[in-house]
């Protein structure tokens, strides 16, 4: 019944040729190709746990009285949308235990994607003719992050509201445009109730929709060009050494999705995250200290808080503090990192197609850009915590900002020289023939390698 069934579909549809085609695909060996099938799986975890907590979340800022399970709330006023994750949390079976899968999910979703990307820059798998996929998955970084704060932001607790509230600062200082812009995407002045059911839609609807726009392009891209693999025995550029999609990385993809699974559904059960119910609800006029974003916006928190006091006033405008880490920070770091490719080529002169990767002590000048950057965005981070370590080590916040602020000028160039130096080395240094090994069994019943 089934070859009938088939029969008639590739009659209509010619799916046969297009399904035997993808079946013999050949997918390389090495671990570091499944980062992006761990961002895909996570993605998954996330659209099911989302739905399931669609039924009970309410976006909605309109003021009520709780009086849920949870008693030490009793009787404080909320937003309806706080009340309802109060009730999803305490109320609603397994409703606590999605909902922190469904954050976990969101956290490993970007790290996986941050990973991902790594791997592709320091192995040179953006170059041609893979610039456009490499595009493709910076979107989808700043995609994740944009939905990610808009999820975070819609329980309307005192932690997310405080967010919010530098999110409108931030809109603000974009000069001339800002106030209008703040204004159209708030809903009018701060605090704002529109702001809740707008970042809903966002959240459910538009930045998902794109998610998955952007994803069934990137998949298409792989199916139509040949996998990138390091160099190896056997390897060039016009072959792929690897394993067929059918039946045996079908079924390592698969164990794989269930791993992923697994491990987000432990985290959600035994890790405790974003407990809102000791943060309490948001009002504008407090907010929470020690006050920690998820790590994805730990970055840009960290230069918000080191950056100097400084403003520009010219010809009866201002360009306030908070632009130049908020607005021109993370418009120049995403500008290089979605114009990368082109400037590599650009600056190298080299258009030529690459399939075989580089070792990254190959391209020591990327390798040091690469690791310098990872290190001034690692003292940004650490840097969103300057309060925390003040009072875990007893020290003065203005100390630790100091020294922050001098770290970061400082340890972007000194990891980029000493990574310069090493690369070098390794690359200069006597050529090593790669082997594989063979395990043989002699006459008298032993076993010994043959290369």
């Amino acid at each position: 019944m089934l070859r009938e069934v088939g029969a008639k579909l590739d009659e209509r549809t010619g799916s046969n040729r297009f399904l035997q085609a993808a079946m013999k695909k050949v997918f390389p060996d090495h671990w570091s190709f499944l980062l992006g099938e761990v961002a895909l799986y996570s993605f998954v975890v996330l659209l099911a746990t989302g739905v399931y907590l669609t039924f009970f979340f309410v976006p909605d800022a309109e003021p009520i009285t709780y009086t849920g399970s949870y008693v030490a709330l009793d009787g404080i006023t909320m937003s309806r949308a706080f009340e309802s994750t109060l009730r999803l949390s305490f109320d609603v079976r397994a409703g606590l235990l999605i909902r922190q899968i469904h954050h976990w999910a969101a956290l490993v979703f970007i790290a996986a994607i941050v990973a991902h990307l790594m791997r592709i820059f320091f192995t040179g798998a953006f170059r041609k003719p893979r610039e456009i996929n490499w595009v493709i998955g910076v979107a989808l970084l700043l995609l994740g992050i944009v939905n990610g704060f808009a999820g975070y932001s819609l329980p309307d607790d005192l932690l997310s509201g405080t967010g919010l509230r530098i999110a409108y600062s931030i809109a603000q200082s974009i000069p001339l445009l800002g106030p209008w812009l703040a204004s159209l995407g708030f809903g009018g002045p701060y605090p704002a109730p529109e702001i809740i059911p707008r970042l809903y839609t966002l959240h459910i609807l538009l930045v998902p929709a794109l998610i998955v726009a952007v994803l069934s392009v990137h998949l298409a891209l792989i199916v139509r060009q040949k996998h990138t693999q390091f160099p190896g025995p056997g390897r060039t550029e016009e072959n792929v050494v690897g394993t067929p999609l059918w039946p045996r990385f079908a079924a390592k993809s698969t164990g794989l999705f269930l791993m992923v699974s697994a491990t987000l559904v432990a985290l959600g059960g035994l890790f405790q995250i974003n407990p809102i119910w000791l943060y309490g609800p948001y009002h504008p006029s407090q907010v929470s200290a020690p006050a920690q974003p998820d790590w994805y916006m730990g970055w840009l928190e960290g230069a918000l808080r080191i950056f100097p006091n400084w403003e520009i006033r010219a010809f009866g405008f201002e360009i306030p503090n908070v632009f130049f880490p908020g607005v021109l920070l993370p418009g120049i770091t995403f500008g290089i990192l979605f114009a990368w490719p082109f400037l590599e080529a650009r600056l190298t002169g080299d258009h030529q197609i690459h399939h075989l990767l580089d070792e990254p002590s190959a391209r020591p000048w990327r390798t040091s850009i690469g690791l310098a950057a990872l290190s001034f965005f690692m003292v940004l981070f650490i840097a969103g915590s300057n309060d925390v370590i003040a009072s875990r080590f007893q020290l003065s916040v203005n100390a630790v900002t100091y020294t922050l602020r001098v770290l970061v000028l400082i340890v972007p160039p000194l990891v980029g020289a000493v990574a310069y130096r090493i690369a070098t080395e390794r690359s200069s240094g006597p050529p090593r023939r790669p082997t594989e090994e063979t395990i043989v069994r002699s006459e008298g019943g032993g076993f010994h390698t043959h290369d």
